[in-house]
């Protein structure tokens, strides 16, 4: 199965980086300037995209999720009345173009979280540059009593971090797509449970007028027997599917979907999944954007 995922990934990749060159040949007069919005927003349901907004931009985020969708059913309001909501409000600054910073704060596990994005490659309307390459990183603190912790408590024991690396491409007007591989590590975990873990992912945006937009995302921890610290898989993280809506405006971004992941943090997504969309085991979430520039 992880060859699979890891072949459809490598031909994904391959698809990115060769889909535009033929519209490209068929061009006669073409800029060489990066392409206009290839997404809506730097963030695409529970992924990170290629977009960084302009230098000296504040951006304000809201993340949320219901409860679980199949708990309860109609007695809770499927997830809207269940426990196990969660929130992220975030802030990040674009210091300079093409790097951002960002500092947020969670609900589940009282996660403080500090993150940085680079974009390193652009892709340009004359194609060529045919794809857009972009870093992530993050590094997670978690708040809640030492307690919890265990009796060898090291202040060093809330720390998780995340990094990842984003190659997107904007077809046309109104298809984009990007792929991702990530690779998450938490410094405790509970006995049985890895502290690392490797994940690949594919996300996307067809839009279907100027403002509105079908979004959608596939992530997958692959289970890599070298890196992991117990023999076979005892706590295996699950894949998460979200699919949604996002309607978007030149300084706001609102998404709706339903996703299986309940954490936002990404190494959360990435670790602690253990929701299986065909059981399901999915929340109503969304997602709000303001920009101000400065």
């Amino acid at each position: 199965m992880n060859t699979l995922i890891k072949n459809t990934t490598i031909g994904l990749l391959m698809f990115l980086l060769m889909g535009g060159s033929l519209v490209a040949q068929e061009e006669t007069v073409v800029e060489d300037k990066p392409v206009r919005s290839p997404f809506e927003s730097g963030i695409l349901i529970d992924n990170q995209t290629s977009v960084i907004p302009a230098a000296k931009t504040l951006e304000m985020l809201i993340q949320h999720r219901f409860g679980n969708f199949n708990a309860n059913g109609i007695k809770d309001l499927y997830g809207i009345y269940a426990p196990g909501a969660n929130i992220r409000i975030g802030f990040n600054y674009t210091l300079i173009n093409n790097l951002m910073i960002g500092y947020g704060i969670t609900k589940n596990r009282m996660y403080s979280d500090f993150q940085v994005k680079y974009t390193v490659l652009k892709q340009t309307r004359s194609n060529s540059m045919p794809v857009s390459i972009t870093l992530y990183g993050n590094m997670a603190i978690d708040g809640r009593n030492k307690e919890v912790f265990g009796l060898d408590y090291k202040s060093t024991h809330r720390l998780s971090y995340f990094g990842q690396l984003i190659v997107g491409k904007k077809f046309n007007d109104w298809l984009s797509l990007q792929v991702n591989t990530s690779f998450s590590h938490y410094n405790l975990v509970d006995t049985s449970y890895d502290h690392d873990a490797v994940g690949v992912g594919i996300s996307g945006r067809i839009k279907f007028s100027p403002q509105s937009s079908i979004i959608f995302q596939y992530d997958v921890p692959l289970r890599i027997k070298s890196i992991s610290e117990n023999r076979g898989f005892k706590h295996p993280s699950l894949p998460n599917f979200a699919i949604g809506y996002q309607a978007s405006t030149g300084t706001h971004d609102f998404q709706v979907y339903i996703s299986t992941a309940s954490g936002i943090v990404p190494q959360d997504m990435y670790m602690r999944n253990s929701n299986d969309f065909l059981n399901g085991d999915f929340m109503i979430g969304f997602t709000i954007t303001r920009l101000w520039g400065f």
